[in-house]
């Protein structure tokens, strides 16, 4: 197995739930701001740290997710949506319940794109949402 090259069938992604997507889809949208800083010139590891967190809190992908919602597919619609309402234990402090909410969809939908080996069209996404 490939796990940075992977290609999981309609199977198996139907039996997984929108918060294991979510889970999955966090570490890679996680590695995607981490790279992009990196590339961007951030040099100290604190302040590669800081600047992340301008970007992984949940009001920062509920934010940036807006962007990208009018060029998502219908089936990339879909697998938000199924994020969006997904029922979570907790909510951390800093955010609302509806970005909470749009950033597990989010984090969902890169789950399921990086699972499905779609990662030109996760870069795709990536790019517009970090469009200034």
């Amino acid at each position: 197995m490939d796990y940075f090259h992977v290609s999981a069938g309609p199977d198996q992604l139907g039996q997984l739930s929108s918060l294991a997507l979510a889970y999955l889809g966090d570490g890679v949208y996680e590695v995607m701001v981490r790279t992009w800083l990196c590339l961007r010139g951030k040099a100290t590891n604190r302040g590669l740290h800081k600047a992340a967190l301008d970007y992984v809190s949940a009001p920062a992908q509920a934010r940036l997710v807006q962007k990208i919602l009018p060029l998502l597919t219908q089936e990339e619609q879909e697998v938000y949506r199924r994020g969006r309402n997904s029922h979570t234990a907790a909510v951390p402090k800093g955010a609302s319940v509806g970005q909470y909410h749009a950033a597990t969809a989010l984090e969902a939908l890169f789950g399921y794109l990086y699972l499905r080996g779609e990662t030109g069209r996760l870069n795709e996404l990536f790019q517009q949402m970090m469009e200034e």
